[in-house]
């Protein structure tokens, strides 16, 4: 096996989040994180420690070099470590409505996938349905069809070809809708034959692909694109979750809703860096950041400044495809 282990100064602020829901990526320590991934078959041990404010340190233990640092790179990409934010606060520090989030909680990242195909899983799965029955569904699926080590017990994701190749009953039977069901192996075929390349350099083929499948719409690729593959001009505005938040921002009724082109028309302003400004929003109404009256002090104070260039625990939702 061979061993590598990389160290990185953040760009701009960071923190080290903690595990994920389907329990992939699990907690090593008080400032650490693991997971197990695959590539080609090959596993690939990855592991990342928050030693200090300006030190973040990233191992790996494969077969090969070339995997344990392709293992690191996923992870790197997962954590958010290389983009500089720099931009975002600068013009948005101020902003009437998320100013105060983004000086109080300036090291916020997006919690990422460490592979745009679990991400794209992940949303497939949620669609529709509460939160935290798609993580119970999505926990299922990686006991059935995914890897575990038997040393250490970290598991992997079920690859691509392993869902395309399962039966549609077997999906169904994990409380998946079997329409559903057949969305996920239909999209599965299209990744693992190659067909939707989701790491590609320009991700419009497979966007374009995918989104002919009957069942995926406009906030699943959403979701691929800003969780899964790190486009900060992406923004699920058919989430439930920006849905009411919207409503209740711009008409101050507490049960409002606003439509998926409210949403968007709410979050233009923000240009490139829509899909953080949204994570803000959240945090700001999650932590009373929010203004007495967002509405009234948004349309009195200055626009956004014009956005910088895009980069590369969601709060419970049921959402549309």
């Amino acid at each position: 096996m061979q061993e590598l282990r990389v160290e990185v100064a953040p760009r701009s602020p960071f923190t080290l989040r903690g595990g994920s829901a389907d329990g992939l990526l699990r907690r090593n320590g008080s400032a650490g994180l693991q997971r197990l991934l695959h590539r080609d078959g090959k596993p690939v041990h990855v592991a990342v420690l928050h030693a200090a404010p300006e030190r973040v340190v990233f191992g790996a233990r494969a077969e090969s070099e070339p995997d344990a640092m392709w293992g690191i790179r996923r992870m790197r990409f997962a954590t958010g470590v290389d983009e500089d934010l720099a931009p975002f606060h600068a013009a948005f520090a101020d902003d009437p409505l998320i100013g105060r989030a983004v000086r109080a909680v300036p090291a916020m990242r997006p919690r990422r996938f460490v592979l745009p195909w679990e991400s794209l899983a992940a949303a497939i799965t949620e669609q529709l349905i509460e939160f935290e029955r798609a993580v119970a569904i999505q926990r299922r699926l990686i006991a059935r069809l995914g890897h575990r080590c038997p040393r250490t017990g970290l598991r992997d994701a079920p690859s691509p070809a392993a869902v395309a190749a399962a039966a549609p009953a077997e999906l169904a039977a994990l409380d998946l809708a079997p329409t559903r069901a057949l969305t996920l192996r239909r999209a599965a075929a299209e990744v693992a034959a190659g067909r939707a390349d989701l790491l590609a350099a320009d991700p419009m083929p497979a966007w374009r692909r995918l989104r002919a499948i009957p069942g995926i719409g406009p906030w699943t690729l959403e979701m691929l694109a800003y969780y899964g593959q790190g486009h900060h001009d992406r923004l699920p505005a058919g989430d439930l979750g920006y849905l009411k938040l919207v409503g209740r921002i711009t008409t101050g009724h507490p049960k409002a809703r606003a439509s998926e082109e409210e949403v968007r028309a709410f979050f233009a302003p923000y240009g490139e860096w829509k899909g953080l400004a949204g994570e803000y929003v959240r945090v700001a109404a999650a932590r009373g950041l929010l203004p007495l009256n967002p509405a009234r002090a948004r349309s009195a104070g200055r626009a956004p400044r014009p956005a910088g260039t895009r980069s590369s625990a969601p709060a419970p939702r049921s959402a549309a495809a």
